[in-house]
């Protein structure tokens, strides 16, 4: 019986570790050259991570073409996929030729997800033989992988990092489709010549580890806000390179809000709200006196007030005083404008309250 393979718990805690800020800071694209062993260009090789929305749901559109000629066999390979922010694959189709006289070679491979599975569907192409085989895996033994996408995504994700967890083995297909896992490791900071300058570098090794086949293995370089810098497959007689320096993707700092110390306010002492206080309170005497001349009747009002007030010399004076000038407000009923100061009142009890 197969043993089926399965992440590392270090691998599943990355995944779940990235956030929102660190993938936005990925949208950008990479060009680079393919160089001969002999210093000839024969290629080029093509990486863009954009937003993007599949089926409703907000997520990430990875394209990547490589073409070019290997001893002059034209070959290539193109990958286009759907990853969500959370770095699953929504969906993805590969394709590579190997443009051979006699006997071509055409794979492609087209991943999608279909509620609780993964359907893979292949379609190899050898001369005039073609095959078709379709595989299907639950999702719940899929926790873990990494599509060829994906793995796109992640590697810029470690290179802004610059450190690689122990032991992050993830879950992947090998060439054949097969489920087997895939290694990080990390190679250190180097010097790079790109153009006319010259810069540090941040080296990651990726393996897929096939459980029948050779594996294979990729190392690449990048800059600190990871652009892709230098690309080989190992054992491969051509280096995907970058010939010119890119504007670098700098992270949004957020500007720290000052913080003002409350002081204690002395308005008596601050001369500006002093003189306000003073125009202020000269102000409203003149407001009050222009009132009362425009009115004499509250004269005889405040005189019998404080005739009855004298008279009864009640305990309440608040209330007594709520009592006698009620009915002159318009928004009451007329009535008797005293009624007595030992009755208990209305206005007492919302006082009280």
């Amino acid at each position: 019986m197969d043993v089926v393979p399965k992440a590392s718990q270090e691998a599943v805690e990355f995944l779940s570790s990235v956030g929102p800020d660190e993938l936005q800071l990925c949208v950008f694209s990479d060009s680079l050259v393919t160089i001969s062993d002999t210093g000839c260009e024969v290629g080029e090789f093509m990486i863009s991570i954009q937003p993007a929305w599949y089926r409703e749901l907000e997520c990430f559109l990875i394209h990547a073409n490589s073409h070019g000629a290997i001893d002059d066999i034209p070959c290539g390979t193109s990958v286009m996929g759907y990853v969500s922010k959370k770095l699953d694959t929504l969906e993805q189709h590969y394709h590579e030729y190997l443009k051979l006289k006699e006997h071509p070679l055409d794979r492609k491979i087209h991943i999608t997800r279909q509620l609780d599975k993964m359907v893979v569907n292949k379609i190899v192409t050898e001369g005039e033989d073609v095959r078709k085989d379709t595989f299907i895996h639950s999702l719940n033994q899929l926790e873990g992988f990494v599509s060829e996408a994906s793995n796109l995504l992640i590697s810029r994700i470690l290179a802004q990092r610059q450190c690689i967890p122990n032991n992050m083995s993830f879950l992947a297909f090998d060439m054949e489709t097969n489920l087997c896992t895939s290694t990080y490791k990390e190679l250190g900071v180097r010097t790079q010549s790109i153009g006319k300058q010259t810069a540090d570098v941040f080296g990651i090794e990726r393996t897929v580890h096939s459980e029948k086949e050779i594996p294979i293995t990729w190392q690449s370089y990048f800059l600190s806000d990871g652009h892709l810098a230098s690309r080989i497959q190992v054992g491969s007689t051509v280096t995907m390179s970058l010939l010119a320096m890119p504007a670098l993707v700098e992270k949004d700092e957020e500007e720290q809000k000052p913080v003002f110390e409350k002081t204690p306010l002395n308005w008596e002492e601050d001369i500006q709200l002093y003189s306000r206080y003073l125009d202020r309170k000269e102000e409203l005497k003149a407001d009050h006196t222009t009132y009362t001349r425009h009115h004499p009747e509250l004269k005889a009002l405040l005189a019998d007030f404080l005739q009855f007030l004298l008279l009864r010399k009640p305990e309440d004076v608040t209330t007594f005083a709520a009592e006698y000038f009620a009915p002159f407000s318009s928004q009451e009923e007329p009535e008797q404008s005293f009624r007595s100061s030992e009755t208990l009142s209305v206005f007492s009890e919302t006082i009280t309250k």
